[in-house]
Formats: structure tokens, sequence, C-alpha cells
């Protein structure tokens, strides 16, 4: 094997992984659009089995800014629903003076112990 045939190999690879990001980021993109007919969908997804290489370009091109804007949309969503949940976890947004009493509470109700008070208590202060 020459150096010529290890460069083409490696050139011939890189093209085919980048093609199969592109064709799993399309077929991703017809799931995510809620717009698009099931029956649409089909239609693309026969086209990218049968001429895999035209049906990608021409999908890139006609539908390629809606598709930026759905991934967008998806992201931004993630972000929300992680920043809601980080906020769920650290107390809901109460004070640490809230989340003290709060837990004191639960201690004076018998909830919990007197080692699980002192443990809300830190993390409440850190």
């Amino acid at each position: 094997m020459s150096f010529w045939d290890i460069i083409w190999f490696i050139i011939i690879s890189f093209a085919f992984i980048a093609y199969l990001m592109v064709l799993f980021n399309i077929i991703a993109d017809l799931f995510r659009d809620h717009d698009l007919g099931g029956g649409w969908k089909a239609v693309w997804i026969v086209l990218l089995i049968f001429f895999p290489l035209i049906t990608a370009l021409v999908y890139l091109i006609v539908r390629g800014r809606g598709m930026a804007e759905r991934q967008m949309k998806s992201v931004n969503a993630a972000v929300a629903a992680q920043d809601a949940y980080i906020k769920q976890v650290a107390g809901s947004g109460q004070s640490a003076s809230d989340q003290i009493a709060s837990a004191k509470a639960l201690l004076d109700s018998g909830a919990i112990t007197q080692a699980e008070f002192e443990a809300l208590k830190a993390k409440a202060l850190s």
C-alpha cells in the first residue's frame, strides 16, 4: 500500500463519516419537525434511501434554515428544562434561612432525624 493509497483512504473515510453525520441530522430534523406531515416525512426517508446524496443536498438547500431554527428551539427547551430542574433541586428558590426553617419543621414533626436535619442545614448554608 502506497502513501497516496493511505491519503485517499483517509479522505474517503472523512467524506463518508461527514455524510453519515449529515444523514443522521436530516433524519433527526425530520422527526423533530411537527409541522411536516407523516406522508412527507416518509417521502423524504424513501428518497434518502434511494437517492442519498442528491436528496441530502436538496434537503439542506430547501429546509436548511428551518433545520437550524428547530435545532435552536430544541436546545433552548432543553436548557430551560435543565434550569427548572436545577432550581427545583436547589430548594425551589428558597433562601438558606427558609430551607433551614423547613428542615426544622420536619425535625419537629418527627419526619427526619437530627442527623438528617444537620445535613440539610449544612447543604442550605453551603
